[in-house]
């Protein structure tokens, strides 16, 4: 086990040739930390690092390498039932970043254009795109735990986290998961130097990185949805098959988080729900979609988000 000093602390460091393609309890973890530790997890870019240059051609990509999450990391004393907090506490992205396109896919599956590759150069604080300059904020795609059942790839996500791309993701969020396993099984990567919501053309600035966490647990209690806590408002990060779905989702544990929060009637809630909780779209692009519902901590706590299981 490898670490790496932090200030006074020693971080474990997980290498990137540790990574996974699928969430699921049957992995082994050769990683563990305590809560309160402080964890690195290396990355590569979400497609495997397989595009050298922008001559490289997209039939010459093994699909079942993309969106390799570095991991497992097996996380003491979680238990199904508790909630895995993974707070963001930095994100090194690499000098160099990819795009692509290709018909079939994205927001819009239904036009015809040539496939098309883009390196793009990371310079300080700014990504450049041709001529445009575009601000740097380093994000993570893919953060997930083991589901309760199942097998689950790394290119899709659902109650358990996974590849959620939601902006977000950033230097200094918290994202609070619901644990299904022993020890979570938490991985990470797909890092992206900048994502603008929805992640129309089906890639965001894919880059290798490193990525520093530390982990938490709270006890007896998870949230139904995974959430991410930022400065001024806690987000319900829901999917489904389309927009609608994910929509749905997001706004109904929305409404009721709003009735345990203010001890409003599902009507009252509902109301306030259309006056202070934004509905955003996270991604359109991959097989489940995503939607998050942000409420501002001014209306909710924490404690209102997690549920004790029945």
């Amino acid at each position: 086990m490898k670490l790496f000093t932090v200030g006074e602390n020693l971080a474990i460091r997980i290498p990137r040739d540790q990574v996974i393609y699928s969430f699921s309890k049957r992995h082994s973890a050769r990683y563990t930390a305590v809560p309160g530790d402080s964890v690195i997890f290396e990355t590569v870019d979400a497609l495997g690092g397989q595009i050298v240059n922008e001559s490289t051609t997209l039939d010459k990509i093994d699909w079942s390498r993309v969106n390799p999450a570095t991991g497992p990391l097996y996380v003491e004393g979680a238990r199904p039932g508790d909630t895995l907090v993974v707070e963001i506490e930095d994100i090194k992205v690499s000098d160099r970043a990819v795009i692509l396109v290709a018909p079939g896919f994205g927001a819009l599956p239904d036009k015809d254009f040539r496939p098309s590759v883009k390196i793009l150069r990371v310079v300080g604080e700014k990504l450049i795109f041709g001529n445009l300059e575009i601000k740097v904020r380093p994000m993570v795609g893919v953060l997930g735990v083991a589901p309760e059942e199942g097998e689950i790839p790394t290119g899709t996500s659902g109650y358990h986290g996974g590849n959620m791309d939601v902006a977000l993701l950033t230097i200094g969020s918290r994202v609070y998961l619901p644990v299904f396993t022993d020890g979570a099984l938490l991985a990470l990567g797909d890092i992206h130097v900048v994502q603008a919501d929805g992640e129309i053309c089906v890639a965001a600035a894919e880059a290798s990185g490193e990525v520093r966490v530390k982990v938490g647990l709270v006890k007896g209690k998870r949230p139904r949805y995974p959430v991410i806590e930022s400065e001024d408002k806690y987000s319900i990060v829901a999917f489904g098959k389309d927009l609608d779905e994910a929509a749905y989702r997001a706004s109904e544990e929305a409404v009721y988080t709003l009735m345990r929060a203010q001890g409003l009637s599902f009507e009252e809630s509902y109301m306030l729900a259309s006056l202070v909780v934004d509905l955003r779209i996270n991604q359109v692009v991959d097989p489940v979609k995503g939607v998050r519902a942000e409420i501002p901590k001014k209306y909710v706590k924490l404690e209102h988000l997690l549920h004790h299981l029945t």
